[in-house]
């Protein structure tokens, strides 16, 4: 450890701290999840449905594409309904007006304020109160069963082909015959019908639902929670803190001197001859480049399934490419080439740490876990299409087809492939490890960066621990153990130790400012990162301790991007530290903007729908889709394009890069989706949260509210942003085919000045 003793100290502190945490919440997620009941009954006794029916109706939800088409708790996509919220207020309008006709003879809306609150009153106690017996048993009313039988039929004949809800249909971007059988239809009912039960009724002790009240439905008194409000002051005073102490520790304990280095008059890894696992690595650029350009054209067509729900400017695709597919496809495109691009840096740096040479049979391993991605991409795609078109038996849907959970959609075999993929990386990453711990001198920054790539490697298989039928609840604890901790938290240690170590190698910094900063930083992420995990499940059906390590310890994440600004300014003067790192300049540039969406779509974005009251209004509105854009292409797309820049920068070390097509597709991005969030996220997502704020999320979501003039024309506005984007992305992919098959005879090329 040496000097660094301290360092590594505070990071195993920070570990063992912040995992306690996540450990510990997780067995209360596990102890204290919303009851599935054995079955519900009427006043009589007779079964009206059973748990079995719940979890056959949730395996018909992913069939559909679950969480791609519409959201339930609020985790989904944004164009359809929550199931949740709709099915909730559509039930409650529905019990008040069979009451009113009951008790009065009349529609609710007809009666007096006194008669509509004695009814109101009524109806909060049914709902809150409803509770599980000793016998895992929830005895329903018959105003209720009534109630749930009359709007049933709305979503059955919606997932059907009823040709009174095309409209309907087309509004929410949804295929018709979405689910063919009619009777995994009505299962599926059931399975929205129990999410509404538990957002509805209260846990036991307690004045709130299962939920915390989410989602807001003033009908029964779901607002926000007391301790809602308290964790979410004490969030913003934790933020504030934050900032406050690492601007102290910014100005007393950074020291001049170790920023001071002297700067190579010749780039030192181009010393180092290429080894065939490096020259190898160019196809990897080929196919994070094409995944780039199909992913990005994927997001227009999503985007044009906002305004057009079954079709493409007139073109009748839904029955082929739905909006849940395409949706998908180009979420999974997204982390497909995201994480190329990082195997990319990582496989072009073991040599390097290998003391310039490859490791026996380095090369065979890139090339066969290129293949291997391939079969991944190619295979994931392929049944998701089949299941999603019901080619594929039902039965075979969660292991070959489509999950049903956003991030992580791709069929269990596929996702197991997919590990396997990442822990053969590791695996040739780790040969090259040996002979750089034997090598004379400091180890700590190796050691640091070894940690970062194995956490990577392992981490993604915590999202085989649910299962088709797990619970709703448990399974949220899980998928953002993939989505949040290990994209958002290790992610982010492995690219800044990388770049440490290789602007380290390049020269640009010391070895004690890059493993310093390095060790620190990634404690520092962790530190807000790790039991930061739980902000996403505020609302899944967990208890307040969830909510209150989620607020306090998500908006200690947000610290250290406020200082992004100088490590921008930093990464951007390294250019003019010689003449030879004007060939970096465009790798450099790309990682100046993750600097920069790092501090606004990570930071600023990501604080505004991060404590809890926030969240309680915004969850499901396009505020989320606001920062999910931001983050993870502003950050890690652009922290991926500058990885395979600079790798094939080195790959093909004469090549001049064609400084207007690189201009035009950097800018280009960097404004198209500026436009796509000021021009159409951002605003509709504000009149939504308006919406939400005053009436409900339902409202927000609803059909008429969604396809109000207004609101279609800025998703007929986004189209700009999206259009100005792609041109960013051809020129990027333009420029790296030609890098990626550029011959020493090219008019591109200068000679090598040896």
């Amino acid at each position: 450890m040496g000097d660094y003793k301290k360092h590594w100290f505070g990071l195993a502190a920070v570990l063992i701290i912040t995992f306690i945490f996540l450990g510990w919440g997780g067995v209360e997620i596990y102890r204290t999840a919303p009851p599935i009941p054995d079955q519900y009954v009427d006043s009589n006794g007779q079964v009206i449905l059973t748990k079995d029916d719940i979890l056959e109706g949730q395996s018909a939800w992913q069939t559909t594409g679950g969480q791609q088409l519409g959201s339930v708790l609020g985790h989904g996509a944004y164009q359809a309904p929550d199931w949740t919220a709709d099915w909730l207020h559509r039930e409650l309008v529905a019990w008040l007006n069979i009451s009113a006709q009951n008790t009065y003879g009349a529609d609710f809306d007809a009666l007096d304020v006194g008669q509509q609150a004695s009814l109101q009153a009524q109806l909060k106690d049914e709902y809150r109160k409803s509770a599980v017996d000793e016998n895992g048993t929830v005895v329903l009313t018959d105003t209720r069963i009534a109630a749930m039988n009359e709007i049933a039929p709305y979503y059955i004949n919606l997932y059907g082909n009823d040709p009174s809800l095309q409209k309907s249909r087309e509004s929410f971007a949804m295929k018709n015959n979405t689910l063919p059988d009619i009777t995994a239809r009505e299962k599926l009912t059931n399975f929205f019908f129990w999410t509404t039960w538990m957002a509805s009724a209260e846990r036991p002790g307690t004045t709130a639902t299962y939920t915390n009240n989410w989602p807001h439905e003033p009908l029964i008194d779901n607002v926000p929670t007391t301790e809602n409000i308290i964790w979410s002051i004490a969030s913003v005073v934790f933020l504030i803190a934050g900032v406050g102490f690492l601007v102290w520790g910014w100005a007393f304990l950074r020291r001049e001197e170790d920023i001071k280095t002297i700067t190579p008059d010749a780039d030192p890894l181009t010393r180092i001859a290429l080894t065939p696992s490096q020259k190898a690595l160019a196809k990897y650029g080929f196919l994070v480049m094409s995944l780039f350009v199909v992913q990005v054209f994927l997001g227009g067509f999503v985007a044009h399934y906002t305004v057009e729900g079954q079709n493409f400017y007139g073109i009748p695709v839904a029955d082929y490419f739905p909006y849940a597919l395409v949706r998908t496809w180009h979420i999974q495109a997204a982390l497909f080439w995201i994480a190329t691009a990082f195997l990319m840096a990582g496989l072009f740096l073991t040599p390097i740490i290998n003391g310039g040479k490859d490791p026996k049979y380095q090369k065979l391993g890139v090339d066969i876990l290129w293949v291997a991605l391939i079969v991944v991409v190619v295979g994931s795609f392929a049944g998701q299409y089949f299941a999603l078109a019901h080619i594929m038996p039902a039965e075979f849907n969660f292991w070959f087809g489509h999950q049903g959970y956003e991030f992580v959609d791709l069929g269990r075999f596929w996702q197991i492939l997919k590990w396997v993929g990442i822990l053969f990386w590791l695996v040739l990453m780790a040969r090259g490890w040996v002979n750089g711990f034997k090598a004379h001198g400091d180890k700590n920054l190796l050691a640091i960066f070894v940690a970062s790539v194995i956490c990577v490697g392992l981490f993604y298989g915590t999202g085989l621990f649910y299962g088709e039928r797990t619970h709703l609840t448990i399974m949220e604890y899980w998928r953002w153990w993939v989505v949040h901790l290990w994209v958002e938290g290790f992610f982010e240690v492995f690219a800044t130790v990388s770049l440490a170590f290789i602007f380290f190698n390049l020269g640009l910094v010391s070895k004690r400012i890059a493993t310093a900063s390095s060790i620190a930083s990634a404690a520092l992420f962790l530190l807000g990162g790790v039991p930061g995990t739980f902000h996403h499940l505020y609302f899944s059906g967990t208890t307040t301790p969830i909510m209150a390590i989620g607020a306090s310890f998500s908006a200690l994440e947000v610290v250290p991007l406020v200082v992004l600004g100088y490590e921008g300014y930093e990464h951007w003067s390294m250019q003019r530290q010689a003449t030879w790192m004007e060939k970096l300049k465009w790798p450099i540039m790309c990682f100046v903007a993750v600097a920069f969406w790092n501090m606004l779509g990570a930071g600023v974005f990501g604080f505004m729908i991060n404590p809890p009251v926030s969240l309680f209004y915004l969850q499901g509105l396009n505020t989320t889709a606001v920062h999910a854009h931001a983050a993870l292409f502003g950050v890690y797309g652009f922290l991926a394009i500058g990885f395979v820049m600079l790798v094939l920068r080195y790959i093909r070390p004469d090549y001049v890069f064609n400084d207007k097509l690189m201009k035009t597709g950097f800018w280009a991005l960097n404004l198209g989706l500026v436009l796509m969030i000021a021009t159409s996220l951002l605003p509709i997502g504000i009149y939504q949260a308006h919406a939400s704020i005053t009436e409900g999320l339902w409202l927000a979501r609803s059909e008429d509210f969604m396809q109000q003039d207004f609101l279609q024309t800025l998703r007929w506005v986004r189209t700009i942003g999206d259009v100005v984007l792609i041109i960013g992305a051809i020129c990027m992919a333009l420029q790296m085919l030609k890098l990626v098959f550029a011959k020493p005879s090219h008019a591109n090329y200068q000679p090598s000045k040896k």
